[in-house]
């Protein structure tokens, strides 16, 4: 009896496995669209085959909603939007953010010249999210590199990380992807190297004698070799989420804006006081300013993006961002978060000298920089602070919080 139970338990654990193939890749999901880590998508290497009518639906809906990139539909493009379909919730976050930064993204992409529905890569990268940083330093919603970043053109530094500017890092994925394309000459193949790099995809494409991604799939990374299939399956989830219940949820801070350059210092907490706006909700809207100060002058005006505001507070916003009347307010100290009054001509240091016990990720936060940009600046090639020796601490140029600049001007785009 004991026997003829134990069998039965196990047949029964057969079938609820057998009925959910996908149960021990869900609990991944967080993982696989907000990425705080590298891309590691669960690599799926045998997907159930899908009953005929079912997959009929799936194909047609992919082939409706085609433009210039392939969707092709097959068992592992399947697998991953079952994936995203058993997180409704998370879904619902990020189609109601596409409302907000598509739109960036859309304009960034037809200046290029390049597929509007890239846009959909930003999702498998980030989860549309500006702040997302990787283990190994990939930053923003497109999750680049520090040396990637800077060979597209972000500025990165001490004051601002344009990684996380949703407009500039868009316009640098689109140089990117184009350059990836112009190569390939296959955007299956261009995507494919925005995860593993374009000589990954090189290497592929000679040893499988083959030049689509289908083709070269077996010879690239594990990842890689679902990153494409997610992709896809992030075109179909976002293009027929409401016929799977998923229901767009609203974004946490205002989508309806203004944009005003400015050619000043000006900290984000002088214009909340003046505005009467959240400086949570300014820092949502302005994600590349590190320290929460607009670091514009004559020369290098920065963009801000305020929530728009009734037509009475623009005296009050006049006032901040050109340094007159009452509504401005000292400047903060040059540190993460710290809104306290500094004295005048206050320099940050530019090195640092490394004690025992410290480590870079410690001394990064102390000077509000990454720990990529640490090891960049001073040639580290581990993440050990390199004891008894005096390091840069910025990237060569001196900080003054109360340095002269020029008055800055309103300007709508």
């Amino acid at each position: 009896m004991k026997r003829l139970f134990a069998l039965t338990i196990c047949l029964l654990l057969l079938q609820i496995v057998h009925a959910n193939p996908f149960s021990s890749a869900n609990s991944n999901f967080h993982r696989l669209i907000n990425y705080r880590d590298t891309i590691l998508l669960p690599v799926i290497n045998t997907p159930a085959p899908l009953p005929g009518m079912q997959r009929g639906i799936y194909e047609r809906r992919l082939d409706s909603i085609h433009k210039d990139i392939p969707l092709d539909y097959n068992e592992y493009v399947q697998s991953y939007i079952d994936l995203y379909m058993h997180n409704r919730d998370e879904m619902g976050q990020v189609v109601g953010l596409s409302k907000y930064y598509f739109p960036i993204y859309e304009k960034a992409f037809r200046d290029a010249g390049i597929p509007e529905e890239i846009k959909y890569l930003s999702i498998v990268e980030s989860k549309l999210d500006p702040n997302a940083v990787s283990r190994v330093g990939a930053t923003g919603p497109w999750q680049f590199m520090y040396t990637t970043g800077k060979l597209y053109g972000l500025n990165i530094d001490s004051y601002i990380d344009e990684r996380r500017d949703p407009i500039q890092a868009s316009y640098a994925a689109a140089a990117y992807l184009k350059d990836a394309y112009q190569e390939f000459g296959d955007w299956l193949l261009a995507i494919a190297s925005y995860n593993c790099g374009k000589s990954n995809v090189e290497r592929a494409v000679a040893k499988a004698g083959a030049n689509d991604f289908w083709s070269i799939r077996q010879y690239l990374p594990s990842e890689t070799r679902g990153y494409v299939p997610a992709f896809i399956a992030m075109n179909y989830v976002m293009s027929y989420y409401n016929k799977h219940n998923i229901v767009a949820q609203a974004c946490n801070f205002s989508t309806k804006t203004d944009t005003v350059m400015v050619k000043k210092h000006v900290a984000l907490s002088s214009i909340s006081q003046a505005l009467k706006i959240n400086i949570s909700e300014l820092a949502i809207l302005n994600p590349a300013y590190r320290r929460l100060i607009v670091n514009g002058t004559a020369a290098a005006p920065r963009r801000l993006i305020l929530p728009q505001t009734a037509k009475e507070n623009y005296a009050a916003l006049y006032n901040v961002l050109n340094g007159t009347g009452e509504a401005v307010s000292p400047e903060p100290k040059v540190t993460y978060a710290s809104y306290t009054e500094s004295k005048p001509e206050r320099r940050m240091p530019t090195h640092h000298k490394v004690r025992r016990g410290e480590t870079l990720a410690a001394i990064a936060d102390k000077y509000g920089v990454e720990v990529q940009d640490l090891k960049v600046w001073n040639h580290l090639k581990s993440n050990k602070a390199p004891v008894g020796q005096t390091i840069k601490v910025t990237s060569g140029e001196e900080v003054s919080t109360s340095a002269s600049v020029s008055q800055g001007t309103k300007k709508a785009l």
